[in-house]
């Protein structure tokens, strides 16, 4: 059985174990396999999911099959107009992919979106990852490029795209 709840500290190693097994062959090819492990450590390691979670600066939804954790999503409002969400993270196993799971993730972070009274949703992806055309599918759009320097050298070239829901 599917259900999406929301995560909690316990949940940290399932969420950085779906990271580790989505980003390493997602990524690697686009960016390289340094800058994705310091991509990993960045922005999944314990200590910073930990001070997410703890802080609610992100909302974590875990999707779990039969309670064992498949995908999760992270989001919150956008510090510069808290009327707009941005979707920060949204992975699904890889032996999950074309499933339906992420499009759930998604619809599940929009629903909440709406029952709080936010009426859009933004989202970087990068420029080269075939995710982009996913979110095409469910109606986001591009918006803009943006380069964004993450420190050691490193930069995320993303696009921005955008929904109104």
């Amino acid at each position: 059985m599917l259900n999406i709840r929301q995560a909690e500290s316990k949940d940290i190693d399932s969420i950085q174990q779906i990271a580790d097994a989505v980003w390493r062959p997602t990524y690697t090819p686009i960016i390289g396999s340094e800058q994705v492990a310091y991509m990993l450590n960045l922005f999944y390691s314990a200590e910073v999911i930990e001070e997410q979670l703890a802080t609610h600066s992100q909302t974590y939804l875990l999707l779990e099959i039969d309670g064992d954790p498949i995908g999760f999503a992270a989001y919150s409002p956008r510090q510069e107009n808290e009327q707009v969400y941005k979707l920060h993270k949204l992975y699904c196993l890889p032996n999950h992919h074309g499933k339906g799971c992420g499009r759930m993730l998604l619809e599940a972070v929009e629903q909440d979106a709406l029952l709080k009274g936010i009426h859009r949703l933004e989202l970087n992806v990068n420029r080269h990852n075939p995710a982009k055309m996913f979110y095409e599918k469910l109606g986001y759009e591009i918006m803009y490029e943006e380069d964004i320097d993450i420190g050691n050298g490193y930069w995320m070239n993303d696009y921005v795209m955008g929904k109104d829901l």
